[in-house]
């Protein structure tokens, strides 16, 4: 026992000293970086400060510089420790970034998350208040738009406003999660209540301004502020930071998590693509906003979160009883809420279906794809026009013969639609797996499941439909080997064909790995283009899809030669049709 404990002594005073020469090491590298300049402040994400016997992970630091000449630079430095990536910037374009989202919060949005201050931990609390306040407003300006009725009846608990700001960047760009973590042997979820002192702070403020009320540790909006934040010009005004907030988080953020993901070992950076390709709040390990979001009604508090409506047509759509258990769990959604509902009868025998919540974007988390494809592409985004082309075209394709998951139940009044769970495997998964295959048998049969989505994909286009959302994880393949498609609420007739064929072959190149050969690319685009045009499809539609009118969408998730590699066998079809 004692030597236990001597054990553990001398590993915490090993961290210690890590954790301490690490810094020491941060800190030594900022002031070469800045040189002459002054140092204003300097922080790194809590992720990797919390687990500083992890020398895999990136040290992620912000320095800020008073009259720093390059204004906005990324910093590299390779240790015996571990990564050091540091991202300098002038003071004024901090703040401005601070006070008023001058860079979409891609610089102050550091302090959204946990981390630790390394230099001048006053002038950055001071600061990291002064953003919260900001983003909460902004929260409660898109509440009052979404509910112009309910919002002033609303409760909140402070943590809405941490988690909400968090998942609202996580949506926009998955990797910023590592924030949130520390890797070792086990992945850790970092303390939030720092986090969380901020916001309380930023609430203070805003109550003795008289824009939000607080009482009993609850949050309500003030009956002025909701007068003032509806209009039309609040509305345009966070849109419009949506879509900075996107680019700009992106492009100064794909870096230094580029670097992250290839530090990691094998085990994490197998496991990543899956937590990446859906916004599920388990698997990302961030609280769902809504559960501190409260409606008050005459039994008490209900949380917007409450699934009771999705329990009852549970029910209605498999027959259950009430002593029946029912059991809901939600596996994904960025737009929509989707759940995987399962019933077990009296002969133990499993009964699952799944139930689609439809939500409108009026909160704007995905207007950045909006933004992205003008010129290019328009989206339906009110929930129930999106709920209507779901039944439609899914009931349309399947009176045609199509694969689809068969509709159950609906209720549009609710937005919500109950479907057959699909057994099989995501051609996600399958286009990951033939990137990574050496025996030329499998990769041929692999190739060969792709032809026929693109065979499929062709026939429906020659139907006049066009799918609106053909990313490969929307298409599976069932138990006997049937191309099921899934996801209509972007599918029309007479829409756009070329992005059907577009968003399929780009997004299969997003779920490549970084470092897959070129050639592979190739022939998983000729196995599709191939297909389609076996299938009928217009070599003319495969060639468009290579025209920058569309690549210029997908470019900003996959990389670059992927991308060269495809639109040039888009391009060549007329080729492949010889």
């Amino acid at each position: 026992m004692v030597a236990t404990s001597q054990k553990g002594e001398t590993l915490a005073q090993s961290l210690k000293q890590l954790d301490e020469r690490l810094e020491k090491e941060i800190v030594g590298f900022c002031k070469h970086i800045a040189g002459s300049s002054q140092i204003i402040a300097a922080c790194m994400s809590d992720g990797c400060a919390a687990n500083p016997a992890n020398t895999k992970a990136v040290a992620e630091v912000l320095l800020v510089i008073r009259l720093f000449p390059p204004r906005l630079m990324n910093y590299v430095k390779v240790s015996e420790d571990r990564n050091i990536v540091v991202l300098a910037v002038d003071q004024w374009i901090f703040e401005r970034d601070v006070d008023r989202g001058f860079l979409g919060e891609a610089l102050a949005g550091r302090m959204i998350f946990p981390y630790v201050a390394l230099i001048s931990s006053d002038y950055l609390h001071s600061h990291e208040i002064t953003l919260k306040k900001r983003l909460i407003l902004e929260m409660l300006e898109n509440l009052i738009l979404d509910f112009p009725e309910l919002s002033n009846q609303f409760l909140m608990k402070p943590a809405y406003f941490m988690y909400e700001a968090m998942l609202s960047r996580i949506r926009l760009f998955p990797p910023m999660v590592y924030n949130l973590h520390t890797y070792g042997e086990s992945e850790t979820q970092v303390d939030m209540s720092r986090v969380l002192h901020g916001y309380l702070e930023a609430l203070k403020g805003l109550e003795k301004e008289k824009l939000i009320v607080l009482s009993k540790g609850y949050v309500q909006i003030s009956r002025d502020f909701t007068d003032k934040a509806r209009g039309q010009t609040t509305r345009f005004m966070n849109l419009l930071k949506s879509g900075q907030r996107t680019m700009f988080t992106s492009l100064l953020s794909l870096f230094p998590k580029t670097m992250d993901l290839l530090s990691q070992d094998r085990a994490f950076s197998l496991k990543s693509p899956v937590v990446f390709e859906r916004d599920s709040r388990d698997a990302l390990r961030v609280e769902d906003p809504q559960k501190y979001l409260y409606l008050p009604t005459a039994s008490g508090l209900v949380p917007l979160s409450s699934r009771i409506d999705i329990e009852t047509y549970a029910r209605k759509a498999l027959g259950a009883d009430e002593r029946t258990k029912v059991e809901i769990h939600q596996i994904g959604g960025i737009l929509n809420d989707v759940f995987l509902v399962r019933v077990l009868d009296k002969e133990k025998l499993e009964r699952k279906i799944v139930a689609k919540r439809f939500r409108d974007w009026s909160s704007f988390k995905w207007f950045p794809l909006t933004l992205w494809s003008v010129g290019t592409r328009s989206f339906a985004v009110r929930g129930r026009p999106r709920l209507e082309k779901e039944i439609a075209i899914n009931q349309f394709l399947y009176s045609k013969g199509f694969g689809v998951p068969r509709i159950l139940h609906a209720s549009p009044n609710d937005r919500l639609v109950f479907m057959e769970f699909v057994e099989g495997r995501n051609m996600s998964e399958i286009v990951k797996k033939t990137s990574e295959v050496k025996s030329p048998r499998e990769m041929k049969k692999d190739l060969t499941l792709i032809g026929r989505v693109g065979r499929t994909f062709a026939k429906v286009h020659a139907l006049g439909v066009a799918l609106g959302d053909t990313k490969p994880e929307n298409v599976m393949i069932g138990k006997n080997s049937e191309i099921i498609i899934m996801d209509f609420e972007q599918a029309s007739k007479g829409g756009d064909k070329v992005w059907d064929v577009a968003e399929f072959l780009y997004y299969a190149g997003h779920d490549l790995p970084p470092l897959v050969e070129a050639g592979k690319v190739e022939l998983i685009a000729k196995a599709f283009v191939g297909g389609y045009l076996k299938g009928g499809g217009d070599v003319k539609t495969v060639q468009r899809a290579g025209n920058p009118k569309y690549t210029k969408v997908f470019s900003i998730f996959t990389l670059p030669h992927v991308m060269l590699a495809i639109s040039n066998v888009c391009r060549k079809a007329d080729k492949l049709e010889a």
